[in-house]
């Protein structure tokens, strides 16, 4: 069996809420969930229903029709709900992407640095990932360029864009040499789309728009901020459709029947919505203005989702022990960043600012101290 390497991040949340059970106060940056709830008009309805609907394995027709619409009006890209797989979140749908059509050996490319399940999913089935190192001169971000360097060429490959843990995007006129690449390689595309509604540089445009055919992963757990009701969708092309529902039906049945009714109206509640994307902004302009002062000089460009990744490799060549240190000391959980770079990782971490702007300030008053203590040493 290859060996799956531990959510690190997990191993940090867990000590920052022990901390907080002896009564330390503790600002979680170390996930990537907002720290809102659901839209209350969501919450409104899911109580309604609790008290009128038993429930049961269901797919929701009007929410299938509710994305539909939304890649119409976001992208103006045409699907049809028989290709709308409602699944539990984004981890699931790429569970189901990954086995539905790639069989054991098959190498996927993926960047690095990129989201860790990405890499652990892809070896706990038996695939091989092809890691990609993506730095400031590519924007963090896997290029056509790459893609065509691979000999041989890989059998899919994940893209993300707003990329975790960077945010990261890929400009549309590399998505579409992206595509181009793909087509004529015949790689096939997964394209994690999690982070769509989250930009700071204009709206993103969807891979379909390029690649048709690419299987695209979309969630109710970041823009919708609904982490812990577990919705998101696969959309497949129309030849895998069969395929792919007879895997899902045999992996994971169907999402809860509450948070699909719940779903369908937090997608009209684009006022609510478009708030945390403000405040995610907010947080984002000070923590740019500030992390320079802190010796963070060196970032990705965070242009979408809510990250920040900082080269910290002036300080430590250990990010878990850096982060670890910093959370016992200051209350702060962070990210160490070998979860996302098993090879360069060790210097750097990430801070999620998916919190209020009062915990942004606060978490910065904190570590001023602590950064300038540590550039003494």
């Amino acid at each position: 069996m290859s060996e799956i390497e531990p959510f690190r991040a997990i191993v940090i949340s867990r000590l920052a809420h022990a901390l907080k059970a002896e009564g330390r106060s503790v600002i979680h940056m170390e996930f990537g969930q907002p720290s809102t709830g659901a839209p209350p008009a969501a919450v409104a309805q899911a109580h309604r229903v609790l008290d009128a609907d038993a429930m049961g394995y269901w797919e929701s027709a009007p929410l299938k029709d509710r994305i539909v619409r939304l890649y119409d009006e976001r992208y103006g890209v045409a699907v049809t709900p028989d290709r709308l797989l409602l699944t539990c979140g984004a981890s699931p749908a790429l569970v189901l992407a990954l086995s539905s059509r790639f069989g054991p050996g098959d190498r996927i490319a993926m960047a690095r640095p990129g989201y860790v399940a990405y890499r652990n999913t892809v070896k706990a089935l038996r695939m091989t990932p092809v890691e990609i190192a993506c730095g400031p001169d590519d924007h963090y971000q896997l290029t056509a360029r790459a893609l065509a360097a691979l000999d041989p060429a890989p059998a899919g490959v994940i893209i993300a864009s707003p990329a975790n843990p960077t945010g990261s995007v890929i400009a549309a006129d590399e998505m579409a040499a992206i595509a181009d690449v793909c087509r004529m390689r015949n790689i096939a595309i997964i394209s994690d789309e999690i982070y769509h509604g989250l930009s700071y540089v204009g709206p993103q445009p969807t891979m379909l728009q390029f690649a048709p055919d690419a299987m695209v992963i979309n969630s109710f757990s970041k823009y919708w901020s609904m982490a812990g009701w577990r919705l998101g969708w696969l959309l497949v092309p129309p030849d895998h459709v069969e395929r792919a529902r007879a895997f899902i039906g045999n992996l994971f049945l169907t999402p809860p029947s509450l948070s699909q009714h719940a779903g369908l109206v937090a997608m009209d509640e684009q006022a609510v919505l478009e708030g945390h994307v403000e405040t995610y902004r907010q947080n984002r302009t000070l923590m740019l203005e500030a992390l320079p002062a802190l010796g963070l000089k060196s970032i990705a460009p965070p242009d979408g989702a809510f990250y920040i990744w900082a080269d910290i490799g002036h300080l430590t060549d250990d990010s878990v022990a850096f982060c670890e240190q910093l959370l016992r000391d200051t209350g702060i959980a962070t990210a160490p960043g070998v979860d996302f770079d098993p090879i360069d990782g060790h210097r750097f971490m990430r801070f999620s600012f998916a919190v209020s702007t009062p915990e942004i300030e606060e978490a910065l008053r904190r570590m001023r101290p602590w950064f300038a203590a540590r550039a003494l040493i």
